[in-house]
């Protein structure tokens, strides 16, 4: 019964995340159409913006 209720979640769910990241860079580009410019730029610009997202969670969970 319980095998049951946990193949009817979402599979994104069930995966362990990197930690330190909030979106994966590899879910993050599925969502984006074709990237024309520099693809290794844009990968890391965004897993440095995702990190600043992940730090301040946390640091807004420890300050209270």
């Amino acid at each position: 019964m319980a095998e049951q209720k946990q193949s009817k979640r979402d599979p994104a769910l069930r995966e362990p995340k990197k930690p330190g990241v909030c979106i994966p860079w590899e879910e993050k580009v599925k969502e984006l159409k074709e990237i024309s410019a520099d693809k290794e730029l844009v990968r890391k610009v965004w897993e440095d913006i995702d990190a600043l997202g992940y730090v301040y969670i946390w640091q807004c969970l420890l300050s209270f």
